[in-house]
């Protein structure tokens, strides 16, 4: 698709851009590839497609929670980092 020369003048000046006569005919030819590139993108089919059938069988791999004592040193080191509170170590505030 073509563009006018007077169209590149009104896009100019909707711009505020000051074109030289040699930049009108450069802005032209490179705005007319352009639209013809946009042109050759509406032909291409741009149908839905389903991203869950496309990547494969998905599905969650939870592991279920186990309560598991921890090692005494884990829990020295665990208890130097703050104070226990109601059964729970209470730490410094993170924010």
């Amino acid at each position: 698709m073509a563009i006018s020369r007077k169209e590149v003048e009104h896009l100019a000046e909707l711009s505020r851009i000051n074109l030289t006569p040699g930049e009108l005919e450069k802005y032209q030819a490179q705005l007319s590839l352009i639209l013809d590139y946009v042109g050759q993108l509406k032909e291409i089919s741009s149908r839905p497609v389903d991203f869950l059938t496309a990547a494969g069988e998905l599905k969650n791999n939870w592991r279920p929670d186990e309560i598991k004592a921890w090692p005494r040193i884990e829990v020295a080191a665990a208890l130097e980092q703050g104070e226990i509170e109601a059964g729970q170590v209470k730490v410094k505030r993170v924010l």
